[in-house]
């Protein structure tokens, strides 16, 4: 029998805001265990959460960027559950009233589009961390980190709409760069901001009835992602090829082995026993608070990469890597500003820009050629100043110094070199020396060219105009 795997992705966005959700600790990543808590994020009887509206803000910027309605009113409830790293007993988040709901982001997998669903954005706050044995000082116990309690998290809950691992994977990229553009995650994998729970059941190939889901906690990176999908599909089809049952349960994904491995049983929503917290009043947004937001939102990816298309005629590769980060598209676009040509900027930005800031380890936010001084360089080239080889020789020597591509142009003597009678005498020589090849040429053997250009340049120390050098030297090998 053949089966169709059914999933849905729950996606926590930990939101990039200086203090808490409820109070005004610190979010700050790495700080000593403990040390970025007070009595509310404690759980500290007595106390009561004040909302940062902060979060709120980011939560109505990516309902906006992901075509949701936004609540007019939204409420917070109490989930009720036990767990050492959680002081209160109780998480805040939102239940039946979410601040967003009904929205959708279009895919691409393998040049077919699909919609994916969202079904709701809630707000909600982070519980701690538990730090085990295997920690340098901590001996053979476990310790409870408290710092990250009450962080501000976004959950965002897809639709069980995809159907694969690949559809998964382009879900989550598209999600992370949108969240990243709009400037309310710093995306870091690595350090939890961007993590996901993978739903997923299989049923046989044309039913209409879903199977049982299995959930996949806390996965941490898109290979990961695919990996944990990719077996869990695997392993409920061996399973009810077998004669057994897929249980419903919470799995963790181990890296080492690409497996997943039973957690614990699955609770329900019931097993929550949701309630409205008495602490906090519903949440009021107002049209005009939706609207300002709506205005004040950057264009988005697949805007640009529309526009990049349409009006500057690049292609659909150089959309993509150019709209990659939002940096890099405002770096482009600051080139386009003062004056450079769209497809010399792609080129160069794509090319050696990214190149080079891959060797320093840096983004382009730190790129020490500020897009004004790459955009003369552009135009050294276009006037016919200096070559394109020798572009990137000036380039190197901008990144390590704090010169204008003009001065060094100018220290270096590396104008480039147009004039017809000094290149035809450089030519002439380069010929009469090797007449066996002109020879060959002129018997049909046309590759024979490019030796002469390579010699040619070489000879000019690669100052020779290209376009001039291809012209004077085809006219005078033809006789």
């Amino acid at each position: 029998m053949n089966y169709q795997a059914v999933i849905g992705l729950e996606v926590h966005v930990q939101l990039k805001t200086d203090t808490k959700i409820f109070c005004g600790c610190s979010t700050k990543f790495g700080a000593a265990p403990n040390s970025q808590t007070c009595p509310v994020c404690l759980g500290m009887p007595g106390v009561l959460p004040v909302l940062n509206k902060k979060v709120v803000e980011f939560a109505i910027r990516a309902g906006l960027a992901t075509n949701c309605r936004i609540a007019s009113r939204s409420v917070f409830a109490r989930k009720n559950y036990f767990y050492p790293d959680l002081p209160k007993g109780y998480q805040i988040s939102q239940y039946e009233l979410p601040i967003c709901q009904n929205g959708h982001l279009d895919i691409e997998v393998d040049g077919q589009v699909k919609r994916i669903g969202i079904t709701r954005i809630h707000m909600e706050e982070d519980a701690g961390k538990l730090v085990h044995a295997d920690v340098p000082g901590l001996g053979s116990g476990s310790g409870v980190d408290l710092n990250r309690a009450c962080t501000p998290l976004l959950e965002i809950v897809s639709e069980p709409d995809i159907r694969s691992a690949d559809e998964a994977v382009a879900y989550l990229r598209k999600l992370h760069q949108i969240v990243v553009y709009l400037g309310i995650c710093d995306g870091n994998m690595e350090e939890g901001s961007f993590r996901c729970d993978a739903n997923v059941s299989v049923m046989p190939v044309g039913s209409t009835t879903f199977g049982t889901r299995t959930e996949t906690k806390n996965v941490n990176s898109f290979r990961f992602v695919k990996q944990a999908i990719e077996h869990e599909i695997e392993r409920q089809i061996e399973l009810i090829e077998e004669g057994g049952k897929v249980v419903q349960e919470t799995r963790l994904f181990d890296p080492n082995t690409g497996e997943t491995r039973s957690m614990r049983g699955k609770e329900e929503a019931h097993d929550y026993r949701y309630f409205p917290d008495p602490d906090l009043v519903p949440l009021v947004i107002s049209n005009d608070w939706v609207e300002d937001t709506r205005l004040s939102l950057p264009e988005l990816p697949d805007a640009r990469r529309s526009r990049y298309r349409s009006e500057l005629g690049l292609s659909d590769y150089d959309a993509e890597v150019l709209t990659a980060t939002r940096e890099m598209a405002e770096y482009f676009e600051a080139c386009l500003a003062a004056g450079a040509p769209a497809k010399g900027a792609a080129n160069w930005v794509m090319g050696e820009v990214t190149r080079a800031l891959n060797e320093a380890g840096t983004g382009i936010a730190e790129c020490p050629v500020t897009p004004v001084r790459l955009t003369a360089l552009l135009q050294l080239i276009e006037k016919g100043t200096i070559s394109g080889k020798i572009a990137k020789t000036v380039f190197d020597e901008m990144w390590q110094s704090d010169k204008t591509p003009e001065a060094i142009v100018e220290e270096k003597g590396l104008v480039q070199v147009s004039d017809t009678g000094e290149i035809e005498k450089i030519i002439d020589e380069i010929m009469a020396a090797n007449m066996g090849q002109v020879e060959e040429f002129r018997g049909g053997k046309e590759k024979v060219f490019g030796f002469f250009v390579g010699q040619v340049m070489r000879a000019s120390k690669g100052k020779a105009n290209p376009a001039v050098v291809n012209d004077l030297l085809m006219k005078k090998l033809k006789g």
